[in-house]
């Protein structure tokens, strides 16, 4: 298979056991999610500064999915773009074919949707990948965790842990966007929307 079918799908976060439960770091979970599925365990690459693991998604027996690297930076999120970056010319992954999973605020919790472009409405990953990558032209799988209630600070928000009841929804929201993402790489932007934008 070509380099050129490569897809790099890669969740937003940021890195140590302190930021693990939070809002922020939903992209991590659906790559974890999506290396389960794969079979294969996340390791550091010699890039530095993410961890990856590479295989196949969908596809079935004697038509393999596509080839994807799935990657966690290991770096705060507002640095995300070094080392997507780096990822990218490593396996000549053109933006169009970079997947971004990420936590997005003006989406409700329990919702989600997939797009392709865009500014960085606020949120230091997607401006980071944006200045690194040179263009906003890459997919993005949003997820939604909702605006805080009352006068709680927006990033104080996002780096704090779910709510005991968003805690029994996350792995479903999780293996939805999880979901989206084969979808995504497997049938195309198209049919992604109309399945999965809620």
């Amino acid at each position: 298979m070509s380099d050129a079918e490569v897809w790099l799908v890669v969740g937003l976060g940021n890195p140590g056991p302190s930021y693990a439960g939070h809002r922020h770091n939903v992209g991590y979970l659906v790559v974890d999610e999506l290396a389960e599925r794969m079979g294969a365990a996340l390791r550091a690459h010699k890039t530095g500064r993410a961890d990856v693991v590479e295989g196949r998604l969908g596809g079935v027996p004697g038509a393999p999915g596509p080839r994807v690297v799935l990657a966690r930076p290991r770096c705060y999120m507002n640095e995300t773009g070094g080392p997507v970056k780096a990822l990218a010319t490593f396996y000549k992954v053109p933006p169009a074919r970079v997947v971004a999973v990420h936590d997005e605020l003006d989406l409700p919790f329990g919702s989600m949707r997939v797009k392709l472009g865009g500014g960085d409405n606020g949120h230091n990953g997607l401006r980071s990948l944006r200045s690194s990558l040179g263009t906003g032209d890459f997919h993005r799988v949003r997820v939604g965790i909702g605006r805080p209630q009352g006068r709680q600070d927006v990033a104080d928000f996002v780096l704090s842990n779910y709510s005991a009841t968003e805690r029994k929804e996350i792995p479903f929201q999780v293996v939805d966007a999880a979901d989206a993402v084969e979808c995504l790489v497997t049938e195309g932007l198209e049919k992604t929307q109309q399945r999965f934008n809620s």
